[in-house]
């Protein structure tokens, strides 16, 4: 290979690009060759070389950097929670639930036996928990498949289903952890906006009509922002689904056990290709890697040929069946479920007290927070104050979403709800 850019269009010369970076002939930092002169080489329009660059830069190749040119990224970075912060700062960056809500583990491990290569992949028990608790939600024919945790389901349904460069629909603001998972495979995000009801209907349709072929959604307390889809809205997207039946429909339930909204789906009854995950990393302890899918027959067998080993930890599968089937892992989940809301309504009542306007509809465990000016500069000044936050362009597809910050109300007394809402006021521009 002698390190040449080639292609006649646009998805050639970004698909060229990429090998030459995957073979290391690019390598990281390298600049790319100006559009023009790229262009006058390959014998193609600017705009062909243009909308390569724009392909390579939305799946996180590549990165515009005006005056400096174009520039290799490498690998893209997949993100995710457990911010780290100073001992003296009040941690309300890291995403995590609250040790109080996890169930101790100990008295599951009863009565483990190890299964054998050929045992069936998924527990009896477990198998039953889904008939009874997600089964009434999935409308069409379907089978369930456990994978280790939600962003290994999104990622072994988005493969199965799709091929390097093609575009996805995420929400924007997105969970960090989804950006990245898309752009190290290829894929291209499309940004639709978010309000407090949920996905824009009509970002959502002109993602889809753009090409996009495949949509990944939060139906409640969603991350970061805490948006719920309501019943309307979940109709409304159904509506546009429908219109689009070769797109994959992901639903990332993430928070189900102990949000305080009720699930809206948004896949339609005729929609073929779908998946409903239901993770337990919120509510039981984020180390029990364990998601369980719902998919159409076709989405549960394709997921299934790429779990390597076949099954997810039948020990893991044990430990998970033993907490939800203890009563008193129900009156625990039903504790967290009311703090987490009081915790972030306490907490969007004194930041109104200080003349700081949020949201209204707010579920999950934070709360976004719109930052005018240059959230940095907010960020340093709450540092300053005892606050470690984190800023909004962690979780943004377009730097339109940037100005912002997320505030994990997991752990977060009254007193300091109050305290931080002062300090937030004191520190805006």
């Amino acid at each position: 290979m002698d390190g040449r850019i080639r292609g006649a269009n646009a998805a050639e010369i970004a698909e060229s690009v990429r090998e030459l970076v995957e073979t290391g002939a690019l390598a990281t930092g390298a600049a790319l060759p100006p559009i023009r002169a790229l262009a006058a080489e390959l014998g193609v329009n600017r705009n062909t070389v243009a909308s390569a660059y724009a392909q390579l830069g939305t799946a996180g190749v590549v990165e515009s950097r005006r005056r400096g040119g174009t520039v290799v990224l490498g690998v893209p970075a997949v993100d995710g929670e457990g911010f780290a912060a100073s001992s003296a700062l009040v941690n309300l960056a890291d995403g995590n639930p609250s040790r109080e809500f996890l169930p101790d583990v100990t008295a599951a491990y009863q009565g483990y036996e190890p299964p054998l290569y050929g045992h069936e992949p998924v527990s009896g028990a477990l198998a039953a928990w889904a008939r009874q608790a997600m089964s009434p939600d999935a409308e069409s024919e379907h089978r369930l498949v456990l994978t280790h945790g939600s962003l290994d389901a999104v990622e072994r349904c988005l493969n199965s289903h799709l091929t390097r460069g093609d575009a996805v629909a995420v929400e924007d603001p997105c969970f960090l952890s989804s950006i990245g998972t898309a752009r190290a495979n290829g894929f291209r995000p499309v940004p639709i906006p978010i309000d407090a009801e949920g996905m824009d209907p009509d970002g959502l349709r002109a993602a889809l009509v753009a090409g996009a072929r495949a949509v990944v959604c939060t139906p409640r307390a969603h991350n970061p922002t805490g948006a719920a889809l309501s019943a309307g809205r979940a109709r409304q997207l159904r509506e546009v689904l429908a219109d689009f039946p070769g797109v994959l429909v992901i639903e990332d339930d993430h928070f189900s056990a102990i949000s305080a909204q009720p699930y809206h789906r948004i896949t339609p009854p005729s929609a073929p290709r779908w998946a409903l995950l239901r993770s337990v990393s919120k509510f039981l302890g984020p180390d029990l890697r364990l998601s369980f899918v719902l998919a159409d027959p076709a989405t549960a067998a394709r997921l299934e040929a790429r779990l390597n080993p076949a099954w997810v930890s039948h020990l893991l599968q044990h430990l998970v069946a033993g907490l939800l089937s203890d009563p008193g892992t129900a009156q625990l989940l039903q504790r967290a479920r009311d703090a987490y809301a009081t915790r972030s309504r306490s907490l969007i009542e004194a930041l109104r007290q200080n003349g700081i306007t949020v949201a209204d509809r707010c579920d999950g465990l934070n709360v976004w927070i719109p930052v005018p000016g240059r959230t940095q500069r907010v960020i340093a000044a709450l540092a300053e104050r005892g606050w470690a936050v984190r800023p909004g362009a962690d979780f943004a597809v377009t730097r339109s979403t940037a100005s912002a910050i997320r505030v994990t109300t997991a752990g977060l007394t009254p007193q300091q709800a109050q305290a931080f809402a002062a300090d937030l006021a004191r520190a805006m521009p």
